[in-house]
């Protein structure tokens, strides 16, 4: 099986990589997201 690094890269990130948080952001994380943004810019 040959594969390029590119696509292993993205089969890593899009099936092997068991703690990759999937689905919508929780209500804290979305506070966070706010917080930071008018912090920091974008």
């Amino acid at each position: 099986l040959l594969r390029c690094g590119k696509s292993c890269r993205l089969r890593w990130i899009n099936y092997l990589r068991p703690d990759l948080k999937r689905g919508n952001f929780t209500e804290e994380e979305d506070e966070l997201i706010i917080k930071l943004h008018s912090l920091l810019g974008n």
